[in-house]
């Protein structure tokens, strides 16, 4: 398998991880807010270094692609870019929501049936979602919600539907469907749960065109959402 270097900075956390055959053996995580352009490339210097000097050449860099916020997405971006430019690696990008509801696969107590719902927050009762199913197949696509007491009702009547990130929360207290359920535990995608995603990308050779690849910005949706929404931002 592949040692993969994994760079999440979507949110307010900034992660970076390395893995090997289905195991992390580096990692680096700050949570504060703001702090991307100060430690991220710190991070990934650490990473390759501990790469190199265990001699465990790396063979592909793994990229939260987004939604999230557009300055931290572009730090990120560069700094992968850099690092595939340098070393002559290929990129793989893999969604935020994607990357948020790798833990919550690993709950012993999801119902087989049960859907994903991992929220990144937006402004008012505004939340940018996806819906998946336990096999990380898209049932809803990224989206931004606008949450009032009938969202996501039609997927309620007919599964479980688990809800998480830091956008969940405030959700709570508006969404009451019986099979509505809140996750308080997984708030922030990490780099080091990146791994499965990633070397499924590897092992299926889904690569990005590094000269054109752009992260999925959390502002691409205020430019194309209907009228409707834009009067609520």
């Amino acid at each position: 398998m592949a040692i993969i270097l994994s760079i999440e900075a979507s949110t307010d956390v900034c992660s970076v991880a390395l893995s090997e055959d289905g195991q992390v053996f580096f990692k680096e995580e700050n949570h504060e807010e703001r702090s991307h352009a100060k430690v991220l490339a710190p991070f990934v210097e650490k990473a390759l270094d501990t790469a190199d000097s265990r001699a465990m050449p790396i063979d592909a860099v793994a990229l939260s692609s987004g939604p999230g916020s557009y300055t931290s997405l572009r730090i990120a971006s560069s700094t992968a870019k850099g690092v595939c430019y340098g070393r002559n690696l290929p990129l793989i990008a893999i969604p935020t929501t994607a990357i948020m509801s790798v833990p919550v696969l690993f709950r012993d107590d999801l119902p087989e049936d049960a859907l994903l719902c991992p929220m990144i927050d937006a402004r008012r009762n505004e939340v940018y979602a996806t819906v998946y199913n336990r096999a990380l197949e898209v049932v809803r696509e990224t989206a931004a919600e606008i949450i009032t007491e009938d969202s996501f009702a039609d997927i309620l009547e007919k599964n479980k539907v688990y809800f998480f990130g830091n956008g969940a929360e405030k959700c709570s207290k508006i969404i009451t469907h019986k099979n509505a359920h809140f996750l308080t535990e997984h708030r922030s995608p990490l780099a080091k749960w990146m791994m499965p995603l990633a070397e499924r990308a590897w092992a299926e050779k889904r690569f990005e065109d590094i000269a054109y690849f752009e992260p999925f910005y959390l502002k691409n949706f205020v430019a194309t959402k209907p009228k409707e929404l834009l009067k609520n931002v």
